[in-house]
């Protein structure tokens, strides 16, 4: 009979909602997730910090090794012709988005945008929104950063419509976002 070992579904599992074993509250608090603490949600005009997580050679085995601040300057939307392209946004509509990234911590520390921001609405699922667009032109934002130093420049994304929000996803392991920038609806 390998079922009467079974926990019975309903009364187990609620005792473990309300009463965690203190073998469980361990096994948390040795090996914490990136996505353990909640990302910062940003508006133009402010700054949020975010944990840089170093892994092991497997790309295992995430831990903080630094922290890093994102500053949003600004977010303008920019149609091809302000940004001296002959491309079309492939998702509705392209924005500017000026921040500044600084090391606020103790040991060195990456921020790599492309390919780790999406944009999201509240009708429309994340969608890839970092371009090639702009690269080249001002500083770069995407470089390891020493303790103290900072780099403003821009980034032009590709977004659905305006407003929404951004998230950048430290991580290509882990998807819940570092961060998260509310765009403004105008």
């Amino acid at each position: 009979m390998g079922c009467s070992s079974e926990p019975k579904p309903d009364k187990p599992a609620s005792a473990t909602a309300t009463e965690p074993t203190e073998e469980a509250a361990a096994e948390k608090s040795v090996e914490p997730s990136p996505s353990a603490s909640a990302a910062p949600a940003i508006k133009v005009g402010e700054s949020g910090t975010f944990d840089y997580y170093e892994t092991d050679e497997y790309g295992q085995n995430p831990k903080v090794a630094t922290q890093l601040e994102v500053t949003v300057k600004s977010a303008e939307y920019v149609t091809p012709a302000q940004i001296d392209t002959t491309n079309e946004p492939e998702n509705g509509q392209f924005v500017k988005l000026t921040i500044t990234v600084k090391n606020v911590g103790k040991a060195p520390g990456e921020f790599a945008a492309y390919g780790m921001m999406t944009w999201e609405n509240d009708a429309t699922a994340a969608q890839e929104a970092t371009t090639l667009e702009g690269v080249g032109e001002g500083q770069d934002v995407d470089t390891t950063y020493k303790p103290g130093q900072s780099v403003t420049g821009a980034l032009i994304l590709d977004v659905g419509a305006k407003g929404g929000t951004l998230n950048y996803a430290s991580s290509i392991v882990d998807e819940a976002p570092a961060f998260t920038i509310e765009l403004p609806k105008a």
